[in-house]
């Protein structure tokens, strides 16, 4: 069997450049004892991919040239040496931008079946990212009734959920994004109580317009002019999640960034977070948005590119913010 495989050939400069990433073919070998052999159908497609990049160790061991490109998957098993793994069992796993992938089944989980949910929404809303705005949000900032709380990146796939958490929790939610189109979604469909369009409006003024009693929470995924305009409306023992900072992770150089001195004089809390660090909770908040989805009450949107091909220009989407919800390859049929 042939293997279609994403290889890294090179540490990104700045933007990722088409030659960072190769594919490349080669022959899958036989599983061994007490592997497991997984088609992979979805890939996930992150900011923290560019990070992995860099060569650089952080939360996960750093990659090095000629390495698999890593990433999350969810596939179906098509082979097992495992006693806990039975063909045609639907996984998630860090199976990476190929084909194929053979593991030993550390760190590779059952997805349930006959939910009724769809199987790519265990990779956005029920997977990894509603993991991220559930835990990120309810964990560190401990919303209440009546608080503001605005969102960057607010139409991305974890800021979508975090804004209708907070809703669900009463908040007043106010939601940054890249475009009108995004921002009238936001508003219409996901009912926030503010938008602002960076890309063509003064987001300090307008922060001062939709914020005028302040801002209790803030979560955090782009950094920045952004995050720079935002702590200037922060209250005094206001609360920031500090989930990503994607405005930074192509750049070669600094990037301006906000005067944490508002940290000091206001009591900030602010506090980022791995969302591996939750994995042993995981049940918990997917119990919560599997009964908020089917209340209607949580609306997500997966924006899925076919075929594993594509993958090295898709990433391209996020760091452009030209995608739409979860960013998505499908590799194979489910």
């Amino acid at each position: 069997m042939i293997n279609k495989q994403w290889i890294l050939k090179s540490f990104p400069r700045g933007d990722i450049a088409d030659t960072d990433l190769v594919l490349e073919e080669s022959n899958l070998r036989e599983i061994g004892e007490q592997e497991i052999l997984i088609r992979n159908i979805y890939l996930s497609l992150d900011p923290a991919n560019r990070g992995w990049m860099s060569g650089q160790a952080s939360y996960v061991d750093a990659m090095k040239i000629g390495d698999i490109m890593r990433g999350g998957t969810i596939g179906i098993i098509e082979k097992s040496n495992n006693e806990k793994f039975q063909v045609g069992d639907y996984v998630n796993s860090m199976g990476g931008w190929q084909n194929y992938s053979i593991s030993s089944g550390k760190g590779v989980q059952k997805i349930p079946q006959n939910t009724g949910f769809e199987l790519s929404a265990f990779m956005s809303v029920m997977g990894m990212t509603g993991m991220t705005a559930y835990f990120g949000l309810l964990d560190i900032t401990d919303p209440q009734e009546g608080e503001t709380l605005v969102v960057s990146a607010a139409a991305g796939a974890v800021g979508s959920i975090v804004c209708q958490i907070g809703k669900i929790k009463g908040c007043r939610v106010i939601g940054i994004s890249g475009s009108d189109e995004k921002c009238n979604w936001l508003k219409n469909e996901l009912n926030i109580d503010g938008t602002i369009n960076y890309k063509t409006e003064d987001v300090r003024a307008r922060l001062k317009e939709l914020c005028p009693d302040g801002i209790d929470i803030y979560f955090e995924n782009v950094g920045g002019k952004i995050t720079e305009a935002v702590l200037t409306r922060m209250n005094i023992k206001s609360r920031i999640s500090l989930c990503g900072l994607i405005s930074g992770y192509n750049s070669e150089s600094l990037v301006p960034g906000p005067a944490w001195g508002h940290l000091l004089i206001k009591r900030i809390k602010l506090q980022g977070f791995i969302i591996f660090d939750y994995q042993k909770r995981a049940m918990e908040a997917f119990q919560d948005l599997g009964k908020w989805i089917v209340e209607g009450k949580i609306k997500y949107k997966n924006d899925i590119v076919p075929g594993l091909e594509n993958a090295s220009s898709a990433i391209k989407k996020l760091f452009a913010g030209e995608n739409h919800g979860k960013l998505i390859v499908q590799i194979s049929e489910e």
